[in-house]
């Protein structure tokens, strides 16, 4: 008589997962580990929820591949996550049972079931992108006689000027900011990479003005902090962009049905350097982009280089040919 499986508990091994794999070996950095961790946390809410066992009760055994779609699912259909989230959420969790089926060879059943679950395919719509006008009217909006109205202003000038993503804009300090002869300032990227934007001069000196006003004595404070002098969240700058797209709406009506986010600016600052004719690994640097090709799809969206390039070549000459029916054709409508 075959002896049942042995039960793997579940916590040691998350635990070990983000100590020992994430934090020791891949050295990842508190963006990764951070989603990593949010995604991993609704998947033990959800087996809370769907299975009746507390975190700590729980086994590997029961992260199967039915259970998995099962949360997949309930990301979709209940939380409204986007197909790239309900991927991203995917990712994490097949990170974890790679390391898991490294652990725990008898868990390769399992593991390899989960792993068997495809990414799910989505559309890629063209990526949006505002006007100069409209960029202008966004960095306007807010008040410059509050502390946080200027702020913010100097804030939405380097968000589209750097091109950075909300998390390398938040994660800005002090001393990242070089205003010398040539303003720069460096961004620390996905995959803890280094890069240095330049800085337009009016943009250096609203920083400098900036720099200034709130009296900053550390180079390691953050360069746009909250009012109590910490980092300000994503979902902070993402409100207070919002609020300045509706106050910009009022100029330019188009923006109330549009989405205003800080990843549009970064796409408007792609397009604009694509449009003033700078070349594309150029501007794959500007975004720290690692692949290249994640770039071209500026080029897609771009319709007026596509019409310049219409317009330098001839289209094929073609002869049209009237149509003229048989008389069988002709009697057969006259009938009906």
């Amino acid at each position: 008589m075959k002896n049942p499986p042995t039960m793997i508990s579940l916590g040691p091994l998350l635990q070990q997962f983000f100590v020992e794999r994430l934090m020791q070996q891949r050295h990842a950095s508190s963006c990764t580990i951070t989603a990593y961790r949010d995604c991993l946390r609704l998947l033990l809410a959800f087996a809370e929820r769907r299975l009746g066992k507390r975190p700590a009760c729980l086994t590997l055994q029961d992260l199967n591949a039915s259970f998995i779609l099962e949360f997949l699912e309930d990301l979709e259909q209940h939380r409204h996550n986007s197909i790239r989230t309900r991927n991203a959420r995917f990712a994490a969790i097949r990170a974890f049972m790679h390391y898991a089926g490294a652990k725990e060879p008898a868990s390769m059943n399992i593991v390899q079931s989960v792993l068997a679950i495809p990414l799910k395919r989505f559309e890629r719509p063209l990526v949006g992108f505002f006007s100069r006008a409209q960029i202008q009217a966004i960095i306007d909006a807010p008040t410059p006689g509050t502390w946080s109205g200027r702020r913010d202003r100097v804030m939405f000038s380097t968000l589209y000027n750097t091109g950075a993503r909300v998390s390398e804009l938040t994660s800005l300090r002090v001393m990242d900011v070089s205003l010398g002869s040539s303003p720069a300032v460096r961004i620390l990227g996905k995959g803890r990479k280094e890069r240095q934007v330049p800085l337009w001069d009016d943009t250096a000196r609203q920083i400098k003005r900036w720099l200034q006003e709130r009296g900053a004595t550390g180079a390691e404070q953050p360069l746009f902090p909250n009012r109590t002098g910490g980092r300000l969240t994503r979902t902070s700058v993402a409100e207070r962009l919002q609020l300045a797209g509706e106050k910009a709406a009022r100029k330019y009506p188009e923006l109330s049905r549009r989405r205003i986010s800080p990843h549009v600016f970064r796409h408007s600052i792609a397009m604009h350097l694509l449009q003033a004719g700078v070349d594309i690994t150029v501007i794959a640097l500007w975004l720290g982009h690692e692949n290249p090709a994640t770039t071209h799809t500026y080029i897609e969206a771009d319709l007026a280089m596509k019409e310049r390039a219409l317009k330098n070549l001839q289209a094929p000459r073609s002869i049209s040919v009237r149509y003229r029916p048989a008389d069988r054709v002709l009697e057969f409508l006259q009938g009906l």
